[in-house]
């Protein structure tokens, strides 16, 4: 019975976090919206775009600082153990990024495709890609999440291992090099060639390696799982 009231707790507290980062990302959606109509951008990816003023620039990195805050507190608040609250960090951050486009496809009229190219991040250098590339991260995330803060409610806790953890965060160092690929590339020839670039391939094959790579922690916990399963059969076998 106490496991059972546990688990109640537990999918409550997601719900009540995945409600959050939902209302999150309409207000981000809102946002971009009246961003876009101030600078007259319908399309990031347009083929003259307007050189946006540093004061914009500097807002906007401001926002996704404030942004990254934002999704790092829920975490903490709705977390008890520092490893839930990494769980519930990463489901945050999911919801949000993908209900972002949700909101934002009918709010601007973009995307009209998971194709369709957008400026991802800021920080240090504008990533880009394809909508359906963040998505694919985010869903990850939101399953990596809520494995990580299922498996903790159970006498044994499941962790993925470092090894696992040590081949997610060189799947998340080759996806910024992916995103960031164009952008380096003309760093030095100054703050508007960065601004007027747009790319014209995306990595996917180098993706789907830093997507694999990034997994590993999924994977783990499914095989400790499972190994876990196993012993348990056996032990009710004897």
């Amino acid at each position: 019975m106490g496991n059972l009231l546990e688990t109640m707790k537990e999918n409550g507290r997601w719900a009540v976090v995945a409600l959050y980062a939902v209302a999150m990302a309409l207000v981000e959606s809102a946002v971009v919206v009246y961003l876009r109509a101030l600078l007259h951008v319908a399309d990031p990816y347009q083929p003259s775009p307007p050189v946006v003023p540093g004061w914009v620039i500097r807002t906007e990195l401001a926002r996704e600082v404030a942004t990254l805050i934002m999704l790092v507190a829920v975490g903490w608040l709705a977390g008890r153990t520092r490893r839930s609250r990494i769980g519930y960090f990463l489901i945050t951050f999911g919801v949000w990024d993908i209900f972002y486009y949700v909101f934002l496809a009918p709010l601007s009229g973009w995307p009209k495709s998971v194709m369709d190219w957008d400026i991802l991040f800021l920080i240090p250098l504008p990533w880009w890609g394809p909508v359906l590339a963040p998505a694919l991260i985010a869903a990850l995330m939101i399953v990596g999440g809520t494995m990580i803060c299922r498996f903790e409610q159970e006498q044994r806790t499941l962790w993925p291992t470092r090894g696992a953890w040590g081949l997610s965060l060189a799947g998340v160092l080759l996806t910024l090099y992916v995103f960031m690929t164009d952008a380096l590339r003309v760093a030095g020839d100054g703050y508007e060639a960065i601004q007027r670039m747009r790319p014209t391939w995306f990595n996917w094959p180098l993706f789907t390696v830093a997507l694999t790579l990034m997994a590993a922690p999924i994977l783990d916990l499914c095989r400790q799982r499972s190994q876990q399963a196993g012993g348990t059969t056996r032990e009710n076998e004897r």
